[in-house]
């Protein structure tokens, strides 16, 4: 018998006087132990289908159909029912971890909450289920991480902490909306694993929202292919991949990065360059603050990128990827070597370095969180152009409107704000920001992973063609081995600080000389 059976679920949203249809006749089920995937771009309707199992859609939705769980209805259930089954027997992790836990609260006392309030565990029992959750997630040092906030972890390990919490409660249905996107090839790999296992011995159903068919091939038993509300192909995994019949799901098998960067220019001069780089944050305790100890983030990290070229950073959540990046950039302290063009940037005040920022620009994994909500498209792409003074003349528009075509977007939409366009959208507006500056040297910290697949080739082909047209130096993060191979000349592995591994990036992929390197590459599917 199914636990969770979807039948002719329709689901609209009122919006100006009328109903928006989102979900558009969707049927499937999930048994006990059973994987379902729901895959399909951003918009096709996966993430409201799985928020309607338990009514989380607010006021504006309108649900018809029949959602059951373990054969009692869900769609228009009352809230003490609603309130029962949410969080207990069917539980979630959702894509951003940053807006799903509380800003304002340890990571032992958001994990305690739940146990006290599905399972009245509290005291010693609560801290030593919590400890052997965040151990089961891959949270290293869990013991000195009980105290710390949300914003004192990476993106990943804020991920981690999502899924402890989720299955905190053993549910029966386990809903995961992109649990892996903020995730490294090795975490990723033990999720995947973590959830299989779980699954298996609790009996535990899974439905399971990705964007990432590497990742449904690996662990699905069924998978159900969406598009503009509709399911468009369901069947086994096996059965889909070999043979897909509707024209979206070989589109969607096929998209994938591919191909290698332009070669770099023989005399193409040094942009950045770091030598015996160290980032450490103090580690400090009592009503003094007496420093006690150190978080070592990056130790003696040796680099340079030439104008036209790509450096690749990969490693694990909490490497020291990104933290090296904003030491480069002078945005955190660091200590050691830094040269930016040919100029010893270490000593620079923050006047001089004001001047040197429209050379150095980043690019951030989560659009929609660097866009301010209250900016249109055109003043968000312009700001830059008035802190720097770079007008050169022309009008802000003229020049917003030149840089959105370059990226792919239509000057039409410049006054939209960040809410009506998609995450692919979103993602070119913030390196259109980047752009109209003209840099020498961009930070793409995880640019492509919360994109579909299909955005992700589209993404990378133009920042390859930007890379080729203005000389462009990037500095490249991301978990994404697939898309770090397409876009990389250098690729450097970071572990726990530490450089492990540096090198050209196909002589690396074909012969790595560490095990963790090996490691690395052994976790991503189809390499």
């Amino acid at each position: 018998m199914s636990i969770l059976e979807v039948k002719d679920l329709r689901v609209g949203f009122r919006q100006d006087g009328r109903v928006v249809q989102a979900v558009k006749g969707v049927s499937f089920t999930v048994d006990r132990g059973e994987t379902v995937a729901l895959v399909g771009e951003s918009g096709s309707g996966k993430s409201v289908t799985a928020l309607s199992t338990v009514s989380l859609l607010g006021a504006s939705a309108e649900i018809e159909g029949s959602i059951t769980y373990d054969g009692q209805e869900m769609v228009g259930a009352k809230e003490n029912l609603l309130r029962k089954v949410r969080g207990n027997d069917i539980s979630f992790i959702f894509q951003e971890p940053m807006t799903s836990l509380n800003p304002l609260h340890t990571l032992e006392k958001q994990l305690a909450e739940s146990l006290s309030l599905h399972q009245g565990i509290a005291g010693d029992k609560a801290r030593e289920r919590i400890l052997d959750l965040l151990r089961k997630v891959g949270i290293r040092d869990a013991e000195n991480r009980l105290g710390a906030y949300p914003h004192q972890l990476s993106g990943g390990q804020r991920q981690r902490v999502m899924i402890a919490m989720a299955l905190a409660n053993k549910p029966d249905i386990l809903i995961a909306d992109e649990p892996t996107t903020a995730l490294d090839v090795t975490i990723q790999a033990q999720i995947l694993e973590l959830l299989k296992e779980l699954k298996d011995a609790e009996g535990m159903g899974l439905l399971f929202i990705t964007h990432d068919l590497g990742i449904v091939r690996r662990i699905a038993d069924k998978v159900c292919v969406m598009k503009g509300g509709e399911i468009v192909e369901a069947g086994p995994v096996d059965e889909i991949f070999a043979n897909p019949q509707h024209d979206y799901t070989k589109t969607l098998l096929s998209a994938r990065a591919v191909g290698a960067p332009e070669p770099v220019a023989g005399d193409a001069p040094v942009m950045a360059e770091t030598e015996n780089l160290k980032v450490w944050f103090p580690i400090q305790r009592g009503f003094f603050k007496r420093t006690v100890g150190h978080v070592k983030a990056v130790n003696e990290a040796t680099i340079d990128v030439r104008a036209g070229e790509t450096l690749g950073i990969v490693g694990e959540s909490g490497s020291g990827k990104t933290t090296l990046a904003l030491a480069i950039m002078r945005l955190i302290a660091s200590e050691g070597g830094i040269t930016f063009d040919g100029r010893d940037v270490r000593k620079w005040s923050t006047r001089e370095l004001r001047d040197l920022r429209k050379d150095m620009q980043i690019v951030f994994q989560d659009p929609f969180g660097s866009l301010s909500p209250r900016m249109t498209c055109e003043q968000i792409i312009a700001e830059g152009l008035g802190v720097h003074g770079l007008r050169e003349g022309r009008s802000e528009r003229e020049m917003v409107a030149e840089v959105m075509e370059e990226v792919g977007l239509d000057p039409a939409t410049m006054d939209r704000y960040p809410h009506e366009f998609s995450g692919g959208q979103r993602q070119r507006i913030a390196i259109a920001r980047a752009m109209i500056l003209r840099p020498k040297l961009v930070v793409l910290d995880e640019p492509t992973s919360a994109l579909d697949m299909t955005v992700q080739v589209q993404i990378v082909d133009l920042l390859r063609g930007l890379q080729k047209k203005y000389g462009l130096a990037y500095l490249f993060i991301s978990h994404d081995l697939h898309v770090v191979r397409a876009m990389s000349h250098k690729i450097m592995v970071m572990k726990a600080g530490d450089v492990v591994e540096q090198g050209e990036a196909q002589s690396l992929f074909d012969n790595p000389q560490t095990e963790y390197t090996r490691n690395l590459l052994a976790a991503a599917p189809d390499l």
